[in-house]
């Protein structure tokens, strides 16, 4: 996922933005970067949100509120299961 900027860096090649794993204390690119070997650059580390899809949870709490009788649908469901409204089992 190579992202190429529109600026140029210092020596002429686009700056580009991938992602690394840090582990046993080095930075590991998670996919192929074009620098030749002892090219020094400059790292700037900005951390990825560690759950990407946990953020739902908190922009839509409290959506229902008031919209829903919970200890309705919880008698509902009560009922839905109960074993006295099931037909006694043939053995």
């Amino acid at each position: 996922m190579k992202r190429h900027s529109k600026w140029k860096s210092k020596k002429g090649k686009p700056e580009m933005t991938i992602k690394v794993r840090y582990t046993g204390g080095v930075l590991k690119p998670l996919e192929p970067i074009e620098l030749a070997e002892g090219e020094e650059v400059t790292v700037t580390i900005a951390p990825l949100p560690s759950q990407p899809h946990a953020d739902w949870l908190t922009r839509t709490a409290g959506c229902w509120a008031g919209l829903l009788d919970g200890e309705k649908l919880k008698r509902a469901i009560y009922e839905s299961r109960s074993l006295l409204t099931r037909p006694e089992p043939l053995l």
